[in-house]
């Protein structure tokens, strides 16, 4: 516990020399990571194939297996997406407010760093480079605990990245690795020098760590996605939007788990979207009339997270119907409705109470990446702070900023001087 006290403290005065680079300064030291990066591939994959090879062993279940893989592909993907970073304005000291209380004293609101953020995220070392990065260029120190299923691979990519970014500029202690469970027990106490903590991972492990720290908690909880296809919807659109949403990559939060389908469909839509599921390799789950006429096993649980080639189908009586069934058994993460009918997008969108809420496209839209924001560092399916996908704006706080000249509230209190408030847009 001493040592990792002492790696915080350090981290802390890490993140002041942090809050002060420029946007050049960080895009640099991006830079170098990037190609530190590439440099060091035959090192990553080695260590990765050797998580792999202890993964097989263990027999982890194949989507974890399949999150943990990284190669060729991956790294091109976190390479693009740190070059992606450079491309965004710096998210700090950025104007948000800017009022004259009166002649000659302004008072400016301006974003800044949270400080020193603990991040503990799946078995996903594409995850770690992301998150890594995103702190730099957001001005942030990190604590970084990854799946124990990834350790080779995260030891190599954090050592990496810790020391590219030295090299280019960036203060001693910014980054840090946490490999044992226990070092997460440990970090959740320390409030004194972490600012906040993002977990990602199931309901009941972003629930524990609320419940075990007085750090502010980010939470994101699993991703039990929904694609509710109404009445109205164009049934080639439909199609091809489901099928994508449940097959081009399942191990993933933003997958749709459960499909929603109106009940004017089931004897036109409903059997050619459980053909173009099954003929794509997905078993199906569902509901009584799903089950008894497709040979479906009945769902238990409607709130479930496969993350894999199964999902489960429900035919509701309507929008109304869809809606509440998202709200009660959702996890807030991404939800889409297919329809052309303008007045049920409209609904069914006002309506879902989640993080990101979709049109006739595919819930694996979902994606800090996608959503131009560079990368991000977990999906928020909180409603305080930020939410849905958390790029560099999630990462930041702000400050306010009184410039004065010689002012005093006296001359307020006493009636000599009164406020004029005139707000700037």
């Amino acid at each position: 516990m001493s040592e990792l006290i002492e790696k915080a403290k350090k981290a802390r005065e890490a993140s002041y020399s942090m809050a002060l680079l420029n946007r050049e300064q960080k895009d640099r030291a991006l830079t170098a990571i990037a190609d530190a990066l590439n440099a060091g591939k035959d090192k990553i994959f080695e260590a990765n194939a050797e998580d792999l090879k202890n993964a097989e062993d263990a027999n982890l279940e194949k989507p974890l297996i399949k999150r943990l893989k990284f190669a060729d592909a991956k790294l091109a993907d976190v390479t693009d997406g740190i070059l992606s970073l450079k491309t965004l304005e710096d998210p700090v000291g950025k104007q948000t407010l800017h009022t004259t209380l009166d002649d000659g004293l302004e008072l400016y609101r301006v974003t800044c760093p949270i400080g020193v953020i603990g991040v503990i995220f799946e078995s996903r070392p594409d995850a770690l480079v992301q998150i890594a990065t995103l702190c730099l260029k957001s001005g942030n120190a990190v604590f970084l605990k990854g799946g124990s299923e990834a350790a080779a691979t995260n030891k190599v990519l954090s050592e990496i990245i810790y020391e590219a970014g030295v090299s280019a500029g960036l203060p001693e202690g910014w980054l840090n690795l946490l490999t044992t469970r226990a070092e997460i027990a440990d970090m959740l106490g320390l409030d004194e020098y972490i600012d906040l903590i993002i977990p990602r991972g199931s309901n009941a492990f972003v629930q524990y760590i609320m419940q075990h720290t007085n750090i502010a908690v980010l939470g994101h909880a699993d991703g039990v996605c929904h694609t509710y296809i109404n009445e109205k919807a164009d049934p080639a659109k439909a199609l091809k939007v489901a099928v994508d949403a449940k097959t081009q990559y399942v191990s993933v939060c933003n997958a749709t788990e459960t499909f929603l389908v109106d009940e004017a469909l089931k004897d036109t839509l409903l059997p050619e979207l459980i053909k173009a599921l099954r003929d794509a390799g997905v078993t199906i789950y569902g509901d009584d009339y799903v089950s008894g006429e497709f040979g479906a096993e009945k769902v238990t649980e409607w709130h479930h997270e496969y993350l894999d080639m199964k999902c489960s189908v429900k035919v509701v009586s309507g929008i109304d119907e869809a809606i509440a069934h998202i709200n009660r058994n959702g996890s807030g993460h991404t939800d889409a409705i297919i329809t052309e009918d303008k007045a049920a997008a409209e609904r069914f969108m006002l309506g879902v109470d989640s993080g990101s809420v979709f049109l006739n496209c595919s819930t694996r839209f979902a994606d800090g990446f996608r959503y131009g924001f560079g990368a991000e560092v977990g999906i928020s399916t909180s409603k305080i702070h930020a939410r849905g996908p958390v790029g560099l704006e999630g990462l930041v706080s702000y400050k306010y900023k009184l410039i004065g000249n010689g002012d005093i509230v006296g001359d307020y209190a006493s009636g000599a001087k009164k406020f004029k408030h005139i707000h700037h847009v």
